[in-house]
């Protein structure tokens, strides 16, 4: 069920009427049907993996909260602990990465000669299986280093788990945040459900991310996807804009479906994280990883990357610690090589900016830069996004071979003359759809300025504009979706792209 469709339409305004005017014991209880049910509409038999997942880590955790702290107390807390981590991983490995593991097996094959190995059978990846064994994971291993106590109500840890709004593309919550709110439900009655603002806040966060998917996302998807579908009769101007279009749908198609998540939720009482705060302002790629893909970044920094050792080791560790987090992301958004490689490519990004930062110091000391003036900052942030561009072939590509031969073409075929030509409008998108984006591109420019100048996000600058004002902007958005929208009996309804992660 997706967020864009007219099943959802329904669904939504009934799970919020059901769970405002249900019997406060019986509202967690709703909300975990809800969220199985939403669920089960994409696959009925991958709900029992996600039911597999909960009680598996829902398990750990309590047995993991019995141990004592003494020596043989700490090593049955490490086996119950590592038992519910290979659980887990082995199903994500296997239902994710093992056809990619079985070509690469059958590559080697091919090379010495040895018959290759097919399944009698097809692999179909559980959408969300990354989203949700993530988050399973995260909450086992804060009951085991004792940041949280485990979650003794299998109903409240079961709802944190499969939470709808957030359940199959993010944001990755923690227990810190999400469970906690959980356990507060029974709490909630009428008049702290019925507050109008927090309401109206939620609904115009879905109403933004809606704007971000229908209007923008999908709309350059479409110029996006011809460009790479026939890149090899593509030049430098067809393949740099498909690039540059690429970085903005895939930040409007994910953010809206976090805002969308997160609005959703607002609606029902609950606050999720924010997933993604402005990255294409961001100057330098360390801060790009504070700003995008907010929740996954921080997981693997804090699961990943400090039990590793993070920067506490010495500088060649600490660099191998890093390139292995940044290629456990590439891996995470992919089984395929490519994905790898965009990985790898920002953790070299890391490590070339952690070793040249002395020399670049005091290259600007002695050139006597002003770090504070505009034109500095915006040189930053131009830096910065051409190199998230340059990693963004790779992530949109198919396959390394198509990405080295997207990058030759721009290298060794220049046609500047396609910007005027009219050569671009062959590629789905008109001169109509085109002001059309432009006009919702420059709506994009000034709510990402509002975040980033006012540090606040679009419901909050709202709330505090007079009512004229506010309602203008409600409806310029809704009149977007409905006029400009990317729906309809001729349009192929797209998933959103964090789907297949």
């Amino acid at each position: 069920m997706l967020f864009h469709s007219l099943e959802f339409l329904f669904f939504f305004p009934i799970v919020v009427l059901a769970y405002f005017i249900l019997p406060k014991k019986l509202k967690a209880v709703w909300l975990l049907a809800a969220s199985y049910y939403f669920y089960m509409c994409w696959n009925v038999k991958h709900t029992f993996l996600i039911a597999f997942s909960t009680v598996v880590t829902w398990v750990c955790g309590l047995l993991i909260g019995k141990c004592r702290e003494t020596a043989r107390g700490m090593r049955y807390r490490k086996w119950i602990a590592g038992t519910g981590v290979l659980l887990n991983l082995c199903i994500l490995i296997f239902f994710k990465y093992f056809d990619f593991i079985l070509d690469n097996i059958n590559f080697i094959f091919g090379k010495i000669g040895v018959q290759p190995v097919h399944l009698p059978f097809e692999i179909v990846l559980p959408v969300g299986i990354s989203f949700y064994t993530f988050q399973a994971l995260g909450y086992m291993v804060d009951v085991y280093r004792g940041d949280i106590q485990p979650e003794k109500n299998l109903l409240y840890y079961a709802l944190f788990v499969s939470f709808f709004p957030q359940l199959v593309a993010g944001p990755i919550e923690r227990s810190k945040n999400l469970l906690k709110q959980i356990r507060s439900v029974p709490q909630m009655g009428a008049g702290m459900l019925l507050q109008y603002e927090r309401i109206a806040g939620g609904l115009i966060m879905m109403l933004w991310g809606f704007f971000q998917k229908l209007v923008i996302a999908d709309r350059l998807s479409i110029f996006v996807d011809a460009v790479y579908g026939g890149w090899q009769q593509c030049g430098l101007t067809e393949l740099v804009l498909a690039t540059a279009a690429f970085s903005i749908q895939i930040y409007c198609d994910f953010a809206s479906y976090s805002t969308i998540a997160a609005g959703a939720a607002k609606v029902l009482g609950f606050h999720l994280m924010e997933n993604f705060r402005t990255p294409y302002f961001s100057k330098s790629i360390r801060e790009f990883w504070r700003r995008w893909h907010i929740s996954l970044s921080t997981w693997l920094k804090d699961y990943l990357y400090i039990p590793l050792g993070g920067s506490r080791c010495g500088a060649v560790r600490s660099q191998a610690n890093l390139m292995v987090t940044f290629l456990a992301s590439g891996l995470w958004h992919g089984a395929s090589w490519h994905y790898v490689a965009w990985g790898a490519i920002h953790g070299c990004y890391q490590m070339i900016g952690t070793q040249t930062e002395g020399i670049r110091r005091k290259i600007r000391i002695c050139a006597g830069v002003d770090q504070r003036l505009f034109s500095y900052r915006f040189g930053q942030a131009a830096v910065t996004y051409i190199l998230t561009l340059f990693g963004l072939i790779f992530f949109r590509a198919s396959s390394l071979k198509e990405a080295f031969g997207i990058i030759g073409r721009i290298v060794t075929k220049p046609n500047l003359w396609a910007l005027t030509d009219g050569t671009l409008y062959g590629f789905g998108v008109d001169s109509a759809q085109a002001r059309v984006l432009i006009t919702a591109l420059m709506i994009l420019l000034c709510v990402s300025l509002v975040r980033e100048v006012k540090n606040e996000m679009l419901d909050e600058f709202l709330g505090r504009q007079s009512t004229w004002f506010r309602w203008t902007v409600i409806l310029i958005l809704f009149s977007f979706i409905f006029l400009f929208g990317m729906y309809g009996p001729d349009y192929d309804e797209s998933q959103f792209i964090y789907f297949q992660f």
